[in-house]
């Protein structure tokens, strides 16, 4: 089968073999795969990435010196039930999944392991107790954006978020609009959001966000005192100790851009008694002062993927239109034009989520 590889630090289209299925797993055909930003980081810092695989558990099994289909992000089509199979899933019938296979009794990783082909190829072989059929009438493509969705429906699950809470997401990537939406989804208000980009700062309030700043030209903490605090707060910790102000409304933030600084950066303007909850991915050393979290008691969550109910359950949302993830999807390119989506995305005024489609 055809597939774009990633072989010694750039992309390639090649011919790889077939998948062959081991026991419980069932042929797919891969319809479309969206670029994750986690590839663009395993792309980009290839060695880093790996060497920070191997050094955490070797949970995404990335390698250096092996050739790799990424591809994690997918939704496909069935095209054969293998050895120990059930039949549940007829031919054609149209699927999801986590990103993760079985083989026999053996959980394996889809799109970051050498020895498991991810959806940037024709075939994927995966598990059919893993498998999820798209409900009737749902887009195809949108499947393909589970997987990113669920992140943030996780995420906000995971900080605890309530109606009380003023939610604060800091980057508008496909991970921080995804915060947003499922912040959007659980009634969450107002939700401020700040990016850099024109462009992704108008997908933030497509999503759902109530107040987008550009923080360029405002800050968003300012934004966000704003809309925390009451009328006669007084921000002195004695008053507020000693019951003498109301209280501000609880701070939820989201640090959604996974560069070194922004965790600093957030320290340092939260409110007291805010909540971060780190969902982007940084791969380099960074640092903050302890000073700020103990003297405002900030909590930290770090965050990530998702629950086997939070994904099933996006899937839902997103076939049910109460997220709508349309206009997320800002271009498709087939396996030959993968290396140059990778060139683009590196630009968040030109594309959201790029669709791979094997077939094209």
């Amino acid at each position: 089968m055809r597939a774009a590889v990633f072989r010694q630090g750039d992309f390639v289209v090649d011919t790889i073999p077939d998948p062959v299925l081991a026991e419980g797993q069932v042929l797919v055909r891969t319809r479309a795969c969206g670029i994750c930003g986690s590839d663009l980081h395993a792309a980009k810092y290839a060695d880093s990435f790996a060497d920070l695989s191997q050094r955490s558990g070797n949970r995404f099994g990335m390698a250096r010196d092996r050739d790799i289909v990424f591809g994690h992000e997918f939704v496909g089509e069935v095209v054969a039930n293998g050895p120990g199979t059930e039949g549940r899933f007829a031919p054609g019938t149209l699927v999801t999944s986590m990103p993760l296979t079985i083989a026999g009794q053996v959980v394996q990783g889809v799109g970051y392991n050498p020895d498991v082909p991810g959806a940037f190829a024709e075939y994927l072989p995966l598990a059919e107790r893993m498998l999820l059929p798209l409900p009737a009438g749902m887009n195809p493509d949108h499947a393909a954006l589970v997987e990113p969705l669920a992140v943030g429906v996780h995420a906000v699950a995971f900080g605890r978020i309530t109606p009380d809470d003023v939610a604060l997401v800091i980057g508008c990537g496909p991970i921080g609009l995804a915060v947003i939406a499922a912040l959007k989804l659980q009634g969450i208000g107002p939700i401020i959001a700040s990016d850099f980009s024109p462009a992704r700062r108008a997908l933030a309030a497509r999503m759902g966000a109530d107040i987008v700043v550009d923080p360029a030209a405002a800050s968003p903490y300012a934004a966000l005192d704003a809309a925390a605090t009451p009328a006669g707060f007084d921000a002195s910790r004695y008053a507020q100790l000693l019951g003498l102000s109301p209280a501000r409304r609880p701070a939820a933030i989201f640090e959604c851009v996974g560069m070194p600084g922004v965790m600093a950066q957030i320290f340092d303007a939260a409110p007291a008694g805010a909540r971060i909850v780190i969902v982007g991915v940084c791969m380099e050393p960074d640092r903050f002062e302890p000073f700020f979290g103990i003297l405002k008691q900030l909590s930290v969550q770090f965050v990530l993927g998702y629950t086997a109910a939070e994904f099933a359950s996006t899937l839902g949302h997103i076939a049910e239109g109460r997220i709508d993830v349309a206009p997320l999807i800002t271009g498709r390119v087939g396996l030959d034009g993968v290396r140059q989506a990778f060139l683009d995305l590196a630009s968040p005024e030109v594309h959201a989520k790029v669709l791979v489609e094997p077939w094209r």
